[in-house]
């Protein structure tokens, strides 16, 4: 365990000198060079404390080279989003742990969300704009776009695995099984699309409006619209001097002002409103496709006994995947995640094949 939290630092470390590397603003790119010295010297005082060498522990884990990938592919958008899902984590537990045991929490615990900000702050040439480009990086969705990937993708296989295996136990894996998996497939996928649609677009609409009324504000009483923003700086900490003038730098732009606004008043992120519904409605059927597709495969091949294990054996690999492909954004043990969820997909697979026995013997 203590090895392990010293490579989270170290991945950390790397994570945060890749993002570094790819920005192109100087005071973020500082920003996230100072947090990459500052996991680094966390990792330096861990393996002093236990006696470990660092240097043949500072290679970054296929977890961080994973990211990096994903970074270099969709955009390191996506990798701050992990981070900061899993800085959340790691102080959530921390704190967690404390109150358990009667420790006195000290306030350090808190995600490093706060302490990337407050470096920025701190940038003598800090501007409106960076501090509002750096909010919005860190609202990214990016954590949350590569779980909803994941976890569509486990809907799909442990939902069709399920109701494939209580047709077959109804049946023996004869009549009806590829019908019924590949309409549990394309049902199961249709509704999440249509889900993911209706979604988005009540999303969009709901905050399309909010964001009318905001420009109406700006057009009608800029100056208090100027007041109000440098309000909401100087309760982030900043000096109300700079707050002021920060305000008043932005508000010289009333497309950027209300950008800027929308994002720290009604803490709707712009960028968030530009996916398409379509879109994300087509990617939930693929990803809800893909994962429903592998319990149906062997049945399009064979029947019986022969293709229930074939199901099953398939199942458990795409489990597995699901299951260390959740620990890009967990940081838990590659095996401990990915054997628990093959555990519990088998679990509700076996639950199912157990009625569909009874109802089969029943009807028999």
């Amino acid at each position: 365990m203590k090895n392990q939290n010293i490579q989270t630092e170290i991945d950390a470390s790397y994570l945060y000198g890749k993002l570094a590397d790819n920005e192109t603003d100087g005071a973020i790119a500082n920003v996230f060079r100072q947090m990459s010295d500052i996991e680094r010297s966390h990792a330096e005082v861990f393996a002093k404390k236990e006696n470990l060498n660092l240097e043949n522990l500072m290679k970054p884990s296929w977890r961080a080279k994973t990211l990096n990938t994903i970074g270099r592919v969709f955009g390191y958008d996506y990798v701050l989003g992990v981070l900061m899902d899993t800085e959340k984590s790691i102080s959530s537990a921390v704190i967690a742990t404390k109150k358990r045991n009667k420790v006195e929490i000290s306030g350090s615990e808190n995600n490093h969300v706060s302490i990337l900000r407050s470096i920025l702050e701190k940038e003598k040439r800090v501007t409106g704009q960076q501090l509002s480009k750096f909010e919005s990086r860190h609202r990214s969705v990016g954590g949350n776009a590569i779980r909803a990937a994941v976890l569509g993708g486990n809907d799909g296989l442990v939902s069709n695995f399920s109701l494939i295996m209580g047709i077959a136990g109804a049946t023996a894996g004869q009549d009806g099984v590829l019908m019924a998996g590949l309409a549990g497939m394309l049902a199961g996928a249709l509704s999440m699309a249509l889900g993911e649609w209706i979604s988005v677009k009540s999303s969009q609409e709901l905050y399309e409006n909010q964001m009318q009324i905001e420009m109406d504000e700006i057009e009608n009483n800029p100056e208090g619209e100027m007041r109000e923003l440098a309000l909401i700086y100087m309760a982030k900490g900043i000096p109300e001097a700079q707050a002021q003038e920060m305000a008043a730098e932005i508000m010289k732009n009333k497309e950027h002002a209300h950008e800027v606004l929308v994002r720290e008043e009604l803490g709707i992120n712009p960028e968030e409103l530009k996916g398409s519904a379509v879109e994300a409605a087509v990617y939930s059927f693929i990803l809800f496709g893909i994962g429903a597709v592998l319990p149906v495969l062997p049945f399009m091949f064979t029947d019986g006994t022969k293709a229930m294990v074939w199901s099953v054996v398939l199942s458990a690999i795409g489990l597995f995947l699901i299951g260390a492909a959740i620990t890009l954004f967990t940081g838990r043990n590659v095996w401990f995640s990915g054997f628990r969820q093959v555990l519990f997909g088998l679990a509700a697979a076996a639950v199912t094949f157990g009625i569909g026995k009874l109802i089969g013997v029943s009807l028999g």
